[in-house]
């Protein structure tokens, strides 16, 4: 750190810390910086789309300012804010818009700012700044400017932390949260990373779901697509849509491999037992969802993958907990099983909301069975693999064993008659 001799109005001389008011102002920039450039990302397909379509008759009395409009409303709605649309609200979060909002305070922070507290908190403070102000152009109620606050906090704050933490001059992340995280017990410390481990296992699993239900509907895709008859600009803004919501079909095929399942529409069912579809907007990435014939046989046992997941996480366990006593090594797997439920339902429930009046209200999943359902699943698995292969639980049991054979009479002895 430089330091510069400063002069006091008495004529002292003393040094002071120079950079401090240029680290703050970096955070600052460097939150700003990512809330405008995910904001653009947003805005500018939606002014793209009012030119292309300024010329139709029936878009003549609507001001261009309703495009920019739309894209805050998108943007905002990517940090939890529902969006009116006429007289509809839309609260289903395009999480795709929000890993961009999250990657782009990221990689603002990484490449331009400081790993000190003051700028972490001044990048923060410039990015809910921005959330808020946006909300009260759109004439926001003061509940929704509480949520785009609360929302633009929580996105700011993991991106931009995630970014400092990969600078070259930041400290090590684990000595900042050695103070608090040792205050809790070292089984609960072991088994919160094993049940994030369980969770992004599934995820995985439904990505490549994703990816197969997309190759089986690709006709029914380009049926939807040749059906729309867009053009160039039209069909570019509608596939960036539909890429912001994405990763919800991702938290939605794991609800499916979970086995609860979701929903699109009140009346509609896609689970690994049966699909009940029925009338649904006509979306390219719509056709991607299950049929009927996608259900029932094997597939009804694909919640077996919660305990396989499990089974990885109390493998890690085994390999990374030293416990002091048996039971150790239970609380860790129940403790996997906990945060992996916690982390499901907390998806799940992100990733559901409505997208439209009467029976597009209920579009998702209902994250209480889903992540009940996974934190059982995971517990089981990490259980299964961790209390055999620990040498303390061994040992417990065989002297349980023996204690519970010490009353019986060794071989040849009788009880007393009489």
């Amino acid at each position: 750190m430089r330091r510069q001799l400063l002069t006091t109005d008495d004529g002292a001389s003393r040094f002071g810390d120079g950079e401090g008011a240029a680290r703050w102002v970096a955070g600052l920039l460097a939150g700003l910086q990512g809330a405008v450039l995910s904001l653009l990302v947003v805005v500018l397909p939606a002014v793209a789309a009012y030119v292309v379509t300024s010329a139709d008759p029936s878009n003549a009395e609507v001001p261009w300012t309703r495009s920019l409009e739309l894209g805050t409303g998108l943007w905002l709605l990517a940090h939890g804010v529902p969006l009116a649309v006429g007289s509809d609200v839309v609260t289903l979060v395009p999480l795709g818009l929000t890993l961009l909002a999250l990657y782009t305070c990221h990689a603002s922070a990484r490449r331009s700012g400081y790993p000190t507290s003051l700028a972490l908190s001044a990048g923060v403070g410039g990015y809910v700044a921005v959330a808020v102000v946006l909300s009260l152009l759109v004439r926001a109620s003061v509940g929704h400017v509480v949520l785009a606050a609360s929302g633009a906090l929580v996105v700011s704050g993991l991106g931009l932390a995630t970014g400092l933490a990969r600078r070259p001059e930041a400290p090590p992340l684990r000595g900042l949260t050695r103070p608090l995280w040792s205050r809790v017990p070292a089984p609960v410390r072991a088994g919160v990373p094993a049940g994030v481990l369980a969770v992004a296992l599934v995820l995985a699993v439904a990505s490549l779901v994703t990816v197969l239900w997309v190759l089986a509907g690709r006709a029914t895709i380009v049926d939807v697509i040749e059906a729309l008859d867009l053009d160039a600009v039209g069909g570019g803004v509608l596939a960036l849509a539909e890429l912001a919501f994405l990763p919800n079909l991702v938290v939605w095929a794991s609800a499916w491999l979970a086995g609860p399942g979701f929903h699109v529409g009140t009346g509609t069912t896609f689970t690994t037992a049966e699909v009940v579809p029925g009338p649904i907007p006509a979306l390219p990435v719509l056709g991607a969802l299950p049929q009927p014939d996608m259900a029932g046989g094997p597939l009804v046992a694909a919640p077996v993958l919660l305990v396989l997941a499990g089974c990885v996480a109390g493998w890690w366990l085994h390999r990374r907990t030293v416990p002091d006593r048996a039971r150790d090594m239970v609380v860790a797997g129940v403790t996997a099983g906990l945060a992996a439920g916690a982390c499901a339902a907390g998806l799940v429930s992100l990733a559901s909301g409505a997208v439209g009046p009467g029976r597009m209200a209920e579009v998702g999943a209902s994250w209480a069975p889903v992540g009940g359902l996974v934190a059982l699943g995971v517990a089981l698995g990490a259980l299964l693999v961790a209390l055999p292969a620990e040498p303390l639980v061994r040992d417990a049991v065989r002297n349980f064993r023996r204690r519970s054979g010490g009353g019986t009479r060794p071989e040849g002895e009788r009880r007393p008659e009489g």
